[in-house]
């Protein structure tokens, strides 16, 4: 019997370059080490990304893969979209316009399964509380 696991969703910082990468790998490794992770990563605030941040996001996706989980991307920022078309990486990746759309996307979605992981710091105000 399959049992539903949380989609998670994590927001990647404004800048993704080697030291930043490299923090945001830190923040997010326990979450690639569970059994078939389901993340999202939301790269709408992402105003400069370069090949070092490139790499980690297709690190995470490998480390996703080995554990028979899946890693999506939504939101993309202009920037980010741009980086992912010239370094040829957006062809390896699902992305969506939205967190949500890719959230759903994954089999066996249940709306009240995501997670968010924003930091209080870069949470957009909102009228009621996010799922923690």
């Amino acid at each position: 019997m399959e049992t539903s696991r949380p989609v998670i969703v994590k927001r990647v910082p404004e800048s993704l370059n080697l030291r930043q990468a490299r923090v945001f790998l830190e923040e997010v490794r326990p979450l690639l080490e569970h059994d078939r992770p389901q993340l999202v990563f939301d790269l709408s605030l992402v105003r400069r990304l370069d090949a070092a941040g490139v790499e980690m996001l297709l690190f995470c996706m490998k480390e996703a893969a080995r554990r028979d989980g899946d890693l999506k991307l939504a939101s993309l920022s202009p920037h980010a979209r741009v980086v992912m078309d010239l370094t040829r990486a957006g062809r390896l990746f699902e992305m969506f316009a939205t967190s949500a759309e890719a959230a759903r996307s994954f089999s066996g979605y249940l709306p009240n399964m995501v997670r968010q992981f924003y930091p209080e710091s870069e949470a957009e105000p909102k009228s009621g509380r996010e799922a923690a």
